[in-house]
């Protein structure tokens, strides 16, 4: 009976451990490649401004105030160059100094992979200093790439669905390599085995080590690009869908929307505005709110009417239900922004971790390969 016991044992081992290798195979260069996109992209707004520098210039002169009129010039120079009166306009309040970055969403789509025009205004917002369309330049490439492999809707389930078999991949080599005899000798580097040692060494121990990362990353990737199971599992409160009653015209402008969203969430530190073209869509500004983790792309938002500039619907993730909470972490903990600088940089290097398991994965798998075949 306990020779049957081991010979079961023997078999179960043996299908995990080739389950790991047909997924690394069958997977291994797509996870090394949105691991390496992903890396990049931590420090995507920064390495984007050092490669065009005409977005930088005025930075030093600080941010403007939100009772400044320079959001309002920006509005109207970008309406004057792009003649689409339902197209959005979304501006960010970065609170720096420098070109005044937007997007411009033509009326026909909105979505979250429609077209847009990534758009910089000049600090005094008088003038249009870049325009690029989205995806037509390296770092939206890349984002693309990451987000979608450049596929739209259908790359975005791709990547979901893949990084699924990602988190079985991991699982199995976890379980591949969990010892049998000694801890010692399961963590340690043989620097003087065979080769083909030194390999499946590396190949285990780079796993290992960032295997907690590696499956936040994983599963916190999964849920961003499917959000419909994001909302199956969480179940986070609805974000309101307010129209606006004002009828056609646009009274409201960015100066008073920006006082009226801090008169709804007075501690609230203004991060987006959208100003819409379609005559019944609210102007919707997004706000951080202490608690809230991510500074960038917070979670609440203050729904204003376009015409009389009254407060249609508000939308404060700390009055929402627990979903809201825990998805409003998933962002923050796949980009790294969690911890500030020291997370991003390590998720910079956690980002490179599947190119060297795919690597070393395969040269072992070859080795092994012309060892079997050797005469």
């Amino acid at each position: 009976m306990p020779g049957h016991r081991r010979s079961t044992a023997s078999r179960a081992r043996i299908l995990v451990r080739d389950v790991h290798l047909w997924l690394g195979m069958g997977l291994g260069l797509l996870f090394a490649v949105l691991g390496l996109t992903g890396s990049a992209l931590v420090f995507y707004t920064g390495i984007d401004a050092a490669l065009h520098p005409v977005v930088e210039g005025g930075r030093s002169d600080g941010a403007p105030d939100l009772t400044s009129p320079v959001w309002d010039r920006a509005l109207a120079a970008g309406r004057a160059r792009w003649h689409d009166p339902a197209g959005k306009w979304t501006i960010e309040v970065t609170g720096e100094g420098g070109a005044i970055p937007a997007r411009f969403y033509p009326s026909s789509g909105h979505g979250h992979h429609a077209d847009r025009m990534m758009v910089w205004f000049s600090p005094d917002g008088g003038r249009i200093v870049r325009a690029e369309p989205w995806g037509g330049y390296l770092m939206s490439w890349l984002y693309q790439l990451h987000m979608a492999l450049l596929a739209g809707d259908l790359g975005g389930q791709v990547v979901g669905w893949s990084g699924v078999a990602m988190l079985l991949l991991l699982a199995t080599g976890i379980a591949v390599w969990w010892p049998r005899g000694s801890w010692r000798k399961a963590v340690a580097f043989k620097r003087d085995a065979a080769p083909i040692r030194r390999l499946r060494d590396l190949h285990k121990l780079s796993g290992l080590w960032s295997m907690a990362l590696l499956f936040v990353l994983v599963a916190t990737g999964i849920l961003l690009a499917l959000p419909a199971v994001t909302q199956v599992l969480l179940r986070p409160a609805a974000i309101p869908a307010p129209k606006s009653m004002g009828g056609p015209g646009a009274g409201t402008t960015i100066v008073r929307a920006f006082d009226v969203a801090h008169r709804a969430l007075p501690d609230g530190r203004i991060v987006f505005i959208d100003m819409p073209g379609a005559p019944d869509a609210p102007i919707r500004v997004r706000l951080q709110v202490p608690g809230d983790p991510h500074a960038r792309f917070p979670g609440s938002y203050v729904f204003i009417d376009r015409v009389s500039g009254q407060v249609l619907a508000v939308h404060d993730v700390r009055r929402a239900n627990s979903g809201t909470a825990v998805a409003s972490w998933i962002r923050t903990l796949h980009d790294g922004t969690v911890g500030g600088l020291a997370t991003r940089i390590l998720a910079v290097v956690t980002g490179l971790v599947p190119s060297l398991l795919w690597a070393t994965g395969i040269l072992h798998w070859l080795r092994r390969r012309r060892a079997m075949h050797a005469p």
